[in-house]
């Protein structure tokens, strides 16, 4: 089993409307891939909708059957990639700020629901989730969080014994500090790879930082946006999530802290 897993980090477009368009840069931006040889493409929060759509996302809204789940299973076979990506998902009544992995065989291989919902859109049109699972992709456990769930140190080491986790975010420009103060301090503290993955342009009056990053077990960025369309590539190793928790074994020395309970 290959020790690489070959990423993508697509920084979208925000100004695309609807699923359709959506897709259809999907299936554009991933022929333009080409031969790079990726295993893994991951997209912004709420991807399949756009963020700040208002009442339209319960129109756009689908549960795991839907058709946009289909088309992106087509594409995921199609072109040997697995796909995470964001979506506002439909349960029934209920509705939440979600993501999912689709393998390279088409097959869901995991799904997340938004833990913490920020006032504003979200709570208004969302219920929270109440777990995180980890999922399998070659050799590397993979963990999800959502954009706010990232912003809390609690919620990674929830998932540390994950190798990689994947946060699809719709960050606003003026929360620059999270994209690149905060989210290397979660890789760094975590011994952990990060690929962080937010909108580009304006939508509806939100002006999107960009900045989306893949970041190193070390903290460092192996590769960061501008504020324009972007795709960024990195292939990831899963011996330095060995290398870095060795180097700097945080997970184990916190279990030493007397007011704090084991992990």
């Amino acid at each position: 089993m290959q020790d690489n897993l070959n990423v993508v980090v697509a920084q979208s477009p925000a100004e695309l409307v609807g699923p359709s368009e959506r897709l259809a840069w999907l299936e554009t931006s991933i022929r333009s891939i080409g031969e790079r040889g990726a295993d893994l493409i991951v997209l912004p929060e709420l991807f399949l909708t756009g963020y700040n759509v208002g009442d339209t996302v319960d129109e756009w809204a689908e549960g795991r059957d839907g058709n946009a789940f289909r088309q992106i299973a087509g594409l995921c076979r199609r072109h040997d990639i697995a796909i995470h990506f964001g979506y506002a998902e439909r349960d029934g009544e209920h509705l939440f700020n979600a993501a999912a992995c689709i393998g390279k065989d088409g097959a869901v291989v995991a799904t997340h629901r938004k833990l913490l919902l920020p006032p504003g859109f979200e709570a208004n049109h969302f219920e929270a989730g109440r777990e995180c699972r980890t999922f399998e992709i070659g050799q590397f456990t993979i963990a999800t969080l959502i954009c706010y769930d990232a912003e809390f140190p609690e919620n990674f080491r929830h998932v540390a014994a994950a190798d990689l986790v994947l946060v699809p975010t719709a960050l606003a420009a003026q929360w620059e500090v999270v994209a690149h103060k905060v989210i290397p301090a979660r890789a760094f503290e975590n011994g952990m790879f990060v690929c962080y993955a937010n909108h580009a342009g304006h939508e509806n009056g939100i002006d999107y930082l960009g900045a989306s990053c893949i970041v190193a077990p070390d903290g460092r960025d192996l590769a960061r946006a501008g504020r324009s369309e972007q795709l960024l590539f990195a292939s990831l190793n899963i011996s330095q999530v060995k290398a870095a928790r060795e180097r700097l074994p945080y997970h184990r020395d916190m279990k030493k802290l007397p007011w704090l309970k084991a992990i």
